[in-house]
């Protein structure tokens, strides 16, 4: 299974469509955070998903999703 990356260009130009903040690239995870809205944007073949309706609410302290009380 092979991986693509972001192209860093678009890394430079690319805010979280909430707060218009930067974001932050999680290669690992393979999301671009948005630490102002505490969100995680999914990437899908090399292209960022910038829709709140497929991004993840970051837990405190979590990566991966998890339930919240």
């Amino acid at each position: 299974m092979s991986e693509r990356k972001v192209d860093p260009k678009l890394l430079e130009i690319l805010v979280c469509p909430v707060t218009k903040e930067p974001l932050r690239y999680d290669a690992a995870a393979g999301e671009l955070i948005s630490d102002a809205a505490r969100l995680a944007f999914p990437i899908r073949d090399g292209i960022p998903i910038m829709l709140v309706d497929e991004a993840r609410p970051l837990d405190d302290g979590a990566e991966a999703g998890g339930t919240s009380p």
